[in-house]
């Protein structure tokens, strides 16, 4: 039996200001991007994802700005469960279905174009913000409660420190950035910083952000399940800007070709949203969702957002789910979880914010299945083609901060009015021996300075630093039992 043993470091903090809670960004600090590609360089989107999908002719959007088409006044349709629906189903109805955990959004699930939800969005209360509470103590984080009892975080001072430096030396309006350990769900940072808001706290754990292409993942997991396998191809034609309902049957015209890698890698809207009409169901769809925690509560010591996601049984508003652009909605701490299912070989283990007093087990919590390990290795496969052949590959490959085996997914979407762009990154690395997952979010104005993919990479890049290589050793018989049989 082999076992895992951490390789325990003597590194030593240097001194260094912890970057929590509402303090305020010294000004000084900030940093211009280089226009060479450094640290601060200034990260232009390799190929654009998020084009708004619609069955009518309309203006296209820049392909450097992907938009969703413009709001309008009032709310969805869809912002009741028996709307998202579609009135009753097949297999039972709303009552059926809202029995099982996750098939039926438990709140109101707000229009992505007429009423987005960062609009309203507020700062989480004093009591429920841990991390502002929080304070240096040696080398652990720890929050103290009522009756002076002291709790120690999982939080790593100096990734979180480095994270939320970055965050405010590029002045983003709304951003948030998580790094954990996918075996034990240990949380190691939750960096936040709003320069659009600079009261607003909680957006690690606040779901009012467009899963946009991060939901390809739920799609892929499921048409793997389905039978179709990385390799399996699918053609295509147009489909860049805008998608309509004929570009999803089979035509003469498609001229190109892409595996079902290619397509996770170049986020190929029109190929996901094809395979979504022919090998997947409502019912399938709504299934993986809810087995990756959509709509449905996260334990976690911070109050998190649920994660709403509807999945309309009309069937074009179907396909343009499971392309990413339905009304779903993600946390960037979600979203971290989402990833390390794959990096944990199909298994969900839930985040952990409180270190546990005693020795840390040698074997990671086992966790509920949400995917075969099979299909986890498939998944793995699928999000490794972002970094070496897709929309993350320039921003992995960057001069000195360049990191390999590493996976992921990215995301983009805008609103148009107010413009908003949304950007994002999930993923983890090594990818055969994962140690941190990660989720970056950022949304930017019409000029903006990095994205999210940059900010995921170097998540990545900063947590490997940080945590302890595993290395596996073979379990033996003790030395005192040397020469006895």
């Amino acid at each position: 039996m082999r076992i895992h043993r951490r390789l325990l470091s003597a590194a030593v903090l240097c001194p260094l200001v912890v970057l929590l809670g509402s303090s305020e960004p010294d000004p000084a600090a900030s940093t211009t991007p280089s226009e060479d590609g450094g640290a601060g360089a200034r990260v232009r989107a390799e190929a654009t994802e998020a084009q708004a999908l619609t069955p009518e002719p309309a203006p296209v959007a820049n392909e450097a700005e992907a938009q969703a088409q413009g709001p309008d006044s009032g709310t969805s349709d869809a912002v009741s469960a028996a709307a998202v629906l579609g009135g009753v189903s097949p297999d039972g109805g709303l009552a059926a279905l809202a029995a099982e955990p996750g098939m039926v959004p438990p709140l109101p699930v707000p229009s992505r174009e007429k009423a987005p939800p960062i609009a309203k969005v507020k700062p989480l209360s004093k009591t429920a913000d841990l991390m502002a509470r929080a304070t240096l103590e040696g080398e652990k984080l720890v929050v103290k409660e009522k009756g002076g009892k002291k709790t120690r975080l999982t939080i790593d001072p100096v990734l979180q420190a480095s994270l939320t430096q970055i965050l405010r030396n590029y002045e983003t309006p709304y951003g948030a950035a998580v790094v954990l350990e996918p075996s034990t769900g240990r949380v190691l940072a939750l960096a936040e910083h709003s320069a659009a808001q600079p009261e607003l706290r909680g957006l690690p754990v606040r779901a009012v952000f467009p899963a946009a292409s991060v939901f390809k993942v739920v799609t892929g997991s499921a048409l793997l399940e389905a039978g179709v396998t990385p390799d399996s191809e699918e053609c295509f034609h147009g489909g860049k800007r805008r998608l309509s309902e004929k570009l999803l049957q089979d035509s003469e015209r498609d001229g190109s070709c892409y595996s079902l890698a290619l397509a996770m890698g170049k986020s190929a809207n029109v190929i996901f949203a094809k395979l979504t009409s022919k090998h997947l169901s409502v019912d399938g769809l709504r299934r993986m969702a809810a087995r990756f925690r959509f709509n449905r509560e996260i334990d976690f010591p911070v109050p998190t957002d649920i994660s709403l996601a509807a999945i309309p049984e009309e069937p074009f508003g179907f396909a343009n789910t499971g392309a990413g652009f339905g009304d779903v909605y993600l946390s960037p701490l979600h979203g971290a979880l989402m990833a390390a299912v794959a990096a944990n070989e199909g298994r969900w283990v839930d985040p952990v914010l409180f270190e546990q007093d005693g020795p840390v087990p040698v074997l990671p919590p086992e966790g509920d299945v949400v995917l075969s390990p099979e299909v986890a290795k498939d998944l793995t496969t699928l999000l490794e083609a972002t970094v070496t052949q897709g929309t993350a590959r320039s921003v992995f490959r960057e001069r000195n901060f360049r990191v390999d085996s590493a996976v992921g997914k990215t995301g983009s979407l805008a609103d148009r009015e107010p413009f908003r762009d949304y950007s994002w990154f999930v993923g983890f690395a090594p990818k055969d021996h994962p140690r941190v997952a990660v989720a970056a979010l950022i949304v930017n104005d019409p000029k903006w300075r990095i994205r999210a993919p940059w900010l995921g990479r170097e998540a990545i890049r900063l947590g490997l630093q940080r945590v302890p290589v595993l290395v596996p050793v073979e379990a033996t018989a003790p030395a005192s039992a040397a020469g006895k049989h």
